[in-house]
């Protein structure tokens, strides 16, 4: 890898997800010049130390970009709408987390693991899926390479990581007060999380969907480059703190092979194969919390399609679901010698 430092920022780096990327950037030894934190006004002046080093929080501005080659985005929607037309003006790499640019046709969509080439593409913005997008995908690529994807059903188990650090602390408050015989205060969602499960992430659409549904279905059929693949999907809150689980019933093109699915599986980068039933072995939230692969198990003949596998995977929702996934297709601009500026037409 070129190891050339560049000029790096995180902005919303006191978030969830921020303090992810400024952890990997550090523990990954990401080549770097300098690295700034940036947040709200409110957030301007916070001390964040790690290893030693102290970081100062500074307000993010359109003016903060002349200074970074790039910046990862991880402050929502209406953060990089404001502020990431002055990035690319100001020749800063935007790699953004939220969903404001995924669905534009000039906006690549990338999982380094399966479709690198299209950062070649890029015009100073570069979007990361939806975190159960990306973790369904660790599981359902690999099979789509062996057999064919046709059309798959996915039913989601998401931490209330996803929804943020105010989420967290409410699952906690409520678990806290159950134990203690009080009543069990809620703010976050619309129902108690403690031991309990409320089928809606995001908001509902016209057709019955939420958002997080109808995103997975749009962004697995960018990523796929499958413009009329067929997705249904049920998007559910769990009560657990990190890392999202997805069970996936798959159709595919061609016959299906049991031996082939899991040596599929487990030779693709972005997947670990645990898939030992039998012996209670399966992937689970708590063992892939804090891991860069996506586990993948409960491989089976789906006795619905004719040519289809079921299967669970878990995954880090903040690390492969955000930060980390990010960070890989830095890491994988500067592999391929492409550094961080739009490249010619011709490539």
């Amino acid at each position: 890898m070129n190891t050339i430092p560049y000029r790096v920022g995180i902005v919303g780096a006191t978030g969830a997800v921020g303090q992810e990327l400024f952890r990997l950037l550090l523990e990954r030894n990401f080549p770097m010049a300098e690295l700034k934190l940036y947040a709200s006004a409110r957030s301007a002046g916070k001390i964040v130390e790690r290893d030693g080093r102290k970081f100062t929080v500074a307000e993010a501005t359109p003016a903060i970009f002349a200074e970074l080659d790039v910046a990862f985005f991880s402050a929502g929607g209406s953060v990089t709408r404001a502020l990431a037309p002055a990035a690319v003006k100001a020749g800063c790499l935007v790699l953004d987390k939220s969903s404001a640019f995924r669905m534009d046709p000039n906006v690549p969509l990338v999982v380094p693991e399966i479709n690198p080439h299209a950062i070649r593409r890029h015009k100073g913005i570069i979007a990361s899926p939806n975190c159960s997008t990306a973790v369904t995908l660790m599981g359902l690529y690999p099979l789509h390479r062996a057999f064919g994807l046709k059309r798959y059903f996915a039913a989601t188990y998401q931490s209330v990581s996803g929804t943020g650090a105010e989420a967290v602390r409410e699952l906690d408050a409520q678990t806290r007060a159950w134990a203690r015989g009080e009543p069990l205060p809620r703010k976050v969602y619309p129902y108690q999380i403690a031991f309990n499960v409320i089928p809606q992430v995001d908001t509902f659409g016209a057709d019955g969907y939420t958002g997080e549904e109808s995103k997975m279905m749009a962004e697995s059929r960018k990523i796929l480059e499958m413009p009329k693949l067929k997705v249904s999907s049920t998007c559910v809150r769990v009560p657990v703190v990190r890392a999202h689980s997805v069970a996936v019933n798959a159709e595919f093109e061609r016959p299906v092979d049991l031996a082939a699915a899991r040596a599929a599986i487990a030779a693709f980068p972005g997947a670990e194969l645990f898939d030992e039933p039998a012996q209670c072995r399966y992937p689970t939230p708590l063992a892939y919390s804090e891991k860069v692969k996506c586990g993948v198990g409960r491989i089976r003949r789906d006795t619905a399609f004719e040519n289809g596998l079921a299967f669970w995977v878990s995954g880090d929702n903040l690390w492969k679901g955000a930060a980390l996934n990010s960070i890989q297709i830095a890491e994988l601009m500067i592999r391929e010698g492409l550094g961080f500026k739009p490249q010619p037409a011709s490539q």
